[in-house]
């Protein structure tokens, strides 16, 4: 009996190419691409993908083992494709702690800084908070899932050995930083609107009753009043964060 394995050393190579793309997306992705996971999760999460994505598109390949420089050039193209999906799913996270940043200002409480569990560096208290709440909410209501299709389906959008469209990713990354900064400002507009008659309110009085010391009535008032309305309006925060996001993975997505 004779096994042929000839395809073998084909099947590896198509193997490294998809785990290049997959490996480089799964370091970005919210939830799963942070600095506290460790390694060897993330790189089975990437493993256990790859096994899963290489059968639907290993005849995409056209690989060519007679010469290096091809298969490297090629492999640099799938990370660089990795990269461009995994940040743009970040950057949608980076609308949170935007909106965090405004909030604690308006607040009085942006000095207040804490290590933010998913960067692992120091962040604005609030903002570390929406920013937890988000990814659990993104794996709780199954939004994780269309990071994966969007993976699956950027195989239409970026064919591996085609030259790759750089306008398109310069207009998607530029859209996703405006994009996530509008959202921002967005969240965090009931509290610029409180922020302001709140302000004013203390000007006022501070004109009334200028023996008072408005400074020190004003910030606990400030902030317990700003959390009272964080908790008002914080669902419908989170509900149109998911939208977006969602809005965000679909544009990745091709219309079938």
């Amino acid at each position: 009996m004779r096994v042929d394995i000839s395809l073998l050393p084909a099947l590896a190579a198509a193997f490294m190419l998809v785990f290049a793309r997959i490996g480089a997306m799964v370091m970005l992705l919210p939830g799963l691409g942070e600095s506290n996971i460790p390694v060897r999760i993330k790189l089975a999460i990437a493993l256990v993908l790859t096994l899963v994505i290489l059968p639907l598109h290993r005849a995409a390949y056209q690989i060519d083992l007679q010469s290096l420089t091809p298969l490297l050039v090629l492999m640099v193209h799938e990370i660089v494709i990795g990269v461009v999906l995994g940040a743009t799913a970040r950057v949608t996270l980076a609308a949170l702690q935007v909106a965090g940043s405004v909030i604690a200002q308006q607040l009085g409480l942006g000095f207040v800084t804490a290590v933010d569990p998913t960067q692992g560096q120091q962040g604005i208290l609030i903002g570390n908070f929406l920013t937890i709440l988000g990814v659990t909410l993104l794996f709780a209501t199954d939004s994780h899932h269309l990071v994966i299709a969007a993976l699956n389906d950027s195989y239409s959008i970026f064919s591996p050995g085609q030259l790759m469209p750089s306008g398109d990713i310069a207009a998607l990354a530029t859209r996703a930083f405006a994009a996530a900064f509008k959202i921002g400002m967005q969240l965090s507009a009931p509290f610029l609107v409180f922020g302001l008659v709140f302000n004013i309110g203390l000007g006022v009085l501070a004109r009334l009753m200028p023996q008072m010391q408005v400074y020190f009535v004003g910030v606990p008032l400030s902030i317990l009043a700003g959390f009272l309305v964080f908790a008002l309006v914080i669902t419908a925060m989170m509900g149109t964060f998911l939208d977006y996001f969602i809005g965000v993975m679909h544009e990745l997505i091709p219309l079938k």
